[in-house]
């Protein structure tokens, strides 16, 4: 019984992915691709929202304040302003974790940065939620 030893691969060979690794599409992490995809659905979904508000409050030019009120009170209004705050909270906070990930010089920095992105998206979103909210129900 003989056994063949194998060379030690080059360094560009040790670097070449498995065909499955391949068609799954996950990085070191795991989550790449996953990652990618909720940025992109996130980027449409604001799109579109973005759109629905506008337009909707295109119409309210020129009102007065307790029309533009009345018109927050109503969920035609506040639904789509209220899931386009939220798309846009996630949206923001990958796109600056990717940032983050792609330009922290130091682990401890880069830790730091992520869990400061995170609250500061938490924060922002829950105001804006907040406000929304407040209108909608009667403030």
């Amino acid at each position: 019984m003989s056994t063949t030893l194998r060379p030690t691969p080059s360094p560009t060979e040790a670097h070449i992915r498995t065909p499955l690794a391949k068609a799954r599409g996950l990085g070191s992490a795991h989550s790449g691709t996953e990652h990618f995809w909720h940025q992109r659905v996130t980027g449409v979904a604001n799109a579109i929202l973005v759109i629905v508000v506008l337009v909707q409050v295109a119409r309210l030019t020129g009102a007065d304040h307790a029309t533009v009120k009345a018109a927050l009170k109503s969920p035609l209004l506040s639904m789509p302003l209220l899931l386009l705050i939220l798309s846009g909270m996630v949206h923001m906070r990958l796109g600056m974790q990717t940032i983050i990930e792609d330009y922290a010089s130091s682990e401890g920095a880069k830790v730091v940065a992520l869990m400061l992105n995170t609250f500061f998206v938490i924060l922002v979103g829950f105001a804006c939620v907040y406000a929304v909210a407040k209108i909608s129900f009667g403030a």
